[in-house]
């Protein structure tokens, strides 16, 4: 007989093995970015977007344009220096779908300018 605490560690394992987690942060996040007026139609055309990607073994395409990058990063940025930290940069990447939790970057511990973010986040 299976235990709860079996059951929620299958679970765990389940949702880490397909990254679900990982998934439904990105979706929140750029669901809560662009806030369309349509949520569940953005929803469904991001995944759908995922899925071709996924079939054709295209790297998912995430599409922002200089405006988006500006907001983004004018919004980390609030004491208006014109710079983010590395810790700051890292989690955006992290958000917009760009690199894994997991992936090691390379601080040179210099802040990060809105021209280093716009040509990391638009490559």
């Amino acid at each position: 007989m299976e235990t709860r605490g079996d059951r929620e560690c299958a679970a765990r394992r389940y949702l880490e093995k397909h990254r679900i987690m990982e998934l439904l942060n990105h979706l929140t996040s750029v669901l809560l970015f662009f806030q369309p007026e349509k949520p569940r139609d953005y929803l469904i055309a991001v995944l759908e977007r995922l899925r071709l990607a996924k079939l054709t073994g295209v790297s998912f395409p995430f599409f922002m344009d200089n405006s988006n990058i500006v907001a983004m990063f004018e919004m980390m940025d609030t004491s208006g220096r014109g710079s983010i930290s590395f810790v700051q940069y890292k989690e955006a990447l992290k958000t917009l779908g760009l690199c894994t939790a997991d992936e090691v970057l390379n601080d040179d511990g210099h802040s990060i300018t809105l021209d280093k973010f716009r040509h990391e986040v638009s490559l």
